[in-house]
């Protein structure tokens, strides 16, 4: 499956435009972190960009989120891999891999730097910073959805915190466009 093949895939089955930055913005982190770690940019980019497809049919039965996403994603013979990833990222398989870890670390860190941007004076990607990404990060109320634990488990494919931060949020600002951001 080409990029532009899950794009097409993913962008009908959003109705809420914001959940659709959602997925770009994942896309767009597990990209720069495949990078970092020299990983298939190509296929990091995919697990980023389809792990949400079935949350709108899920959304009242989070136990089915992922397993719809399996079987919609079934007749198109991707590697075992990316399916494992996008079950990782909310608990249906276990987080074996760097890339499992990685998309169940980026997920919530969107939301992050998608609610500082908001509340930054420019309310622009191009004018934050990772300091003040961080900063948010340690304020208990803000942003309550975006899981802290969650996304301090960079720690476990060692990267801190604040690499993770940097990472992230240069590859959000790549697309600040297509977030509206």
């Amino acid at each position: 499956m080409t990029r532009e093949q899950a794009y097409q895939l993913a962008k009908p089955r959003f109705s809420n435009k914001n959940l659709f930055k959602h997925v770009l913005a994942v896309e767009a982190v597990m990209r720069e972190l495949a990078a970092h770690f020299d990983q298939d940019v190509e296929k990091w980019g995919l697990v980023g960009l389809l792990h949400d497809l079935d949350y709108e049919e899920t959304k009242d039965d989070p136990d089915r989120h992922t397993l719809v996403t399996e079987e919609l994603l079934r007749d198109y013979d991707l590697p075992s891999d990316i399916i494992h990833a996008i079950k990782a990222h909310n608990g249906h398989a276990p987080l074996d891999s760097l890339m499992d870890k990685a998309v169940y670390a980026a997920d919530p860190i969107t939301g992050l730097i998608v609610a500082a941007t908001l509340m930054h004076p420019e309310k622009k990607l191009s004018a934050v910073t990772p300091d003040f990404v961080l900063r948010r990060f340690k304020e208990k109320h803000f942003a309550r959805g975006a899981n802290r634990e969650q996304i301090r488990s960079c720690e476990n494919f060692d990267l801190t915190l604040e690499q993770f931060t940097v990472i992230a949020l240069e590859g959000m600002q790549k697309i600040s466009k297509e977030l509206g951001l």
